[in-house]
């Protein structure tokens, strides 16, 4: 179980780092006086859950090499079999969450299954699904993605 603290700054960065303007996610005069009634989350937001998994194997950690955005920017070298990269991405939302909440988030394996490539050789794709709750034990989100994994590695450009 990882604590996912939800903040205001950190909700207004989200929403200007996929350059989304809507005055709901920075904006708390204009938040209070919709529906909503207060600051909100973009639909992605908590992807950012990442940040506060010390597992999460693209979080930087301090004197460890990182695999970074780049071909071996940090020293770490490429993995010696496949690839693997996200395929797709869905979100429940039961409620809106607000800054101030701490969440709490729990993950579990969903389906794998299998398909042959034209270029990958055996396609491995893995759902994981992550339910967000709120202090009173209450699902707010539920998070489903889907990762695929190659057998053999691919090079790009």
């Amino acid at each position: 179980m990882i604590e996912f603290p939800i903040e205001r700054g950190a909700i207004m960065m989200f929403a200007r780092s996929i350059n989304d303007p809507n005055p709901i996610y920075w904006d708390a005069a204009y938040a209070e006086s919709s529906a909503v009634g207060h600051i909100i989350a973009p639909p992605t937001f908590v992807v950012s859950i990442a940040k506060f998994d010390p597992s999460f194997p693209l979080r930087p950690t301090i004197g460890e090499p990182w695999v970074g955005s780049g071909r071996e920017p940090s020293g770490r070298p490429p993995q010696e079999s496949g690839s693997g990269l996200a395929a797709e991405q869905h979100f429940e939302y039961f409620r809106h969450f607000e800054p101030g909440e701490v969440l709490t988030a729990t993950s579990r394996t969903g389906e794998t299954w299998q398909r042959e490539g034209r270029r990958g050789g055996t396609l491995t794709f893995v759902e994981r699904i992550t339910d967000f709750r709120d202090a009173q034990g209450a699902v707010v989100v539920t998070a489903r993605s889907v990762s695929v994994r190659t057998s053999k590695r691919i090079e790009i450009g």
